[in-house]
């Protein structure tokens, strides 16, 4: 990635805090389950995971990652690179979504 490609790839992750995951109530970058976020010309590639492998809600939430990818401005159109691996797991929630979640550790 280039220098523009970088900070639309920085802009994309600060985007995608505003994609709430309905079951839990936080934003999918703070439960840590975007892994990575690739910008390749007008194209953005976001590799991530959920909750639980059967999730009902996998097509909402791609549809708010979608949106709130092309808000980014250069990027037209979004991938998303659904992995189960590594597997999530609390450890990967940032200190934030562990407070709003009342765990503590």
């Amino acid at each position: 990635m280039n220098e523009t490609e970088t900070k639309q790839a920085n802009e994309v992750m600060d985007a995608l805090e505003s994609v709430i995951d309905p079951e839990l109530g936080i934003d999918i970058v703070n439960l840590g389950l975007i892994y990575g976020v690739e910008v390749e010309g007008t194209q953005c590639t976001i590799t991530m995971t959920l909750t639980t492998m059967g999730c009902p809600l996998s097509d909402m939430i791609n549809n708010d990652i979608t949106q709130a990818t092309e808000s980014v401005d250069g990027v037209e159109s979004c991938d998303i690179n659904l992995v189960w691996y590594p597997i999530w797991d609390m450890t990967k929630m940032s200190r934030f979504a562990k407070i709003a979640l009342g765990i503590h550790g």
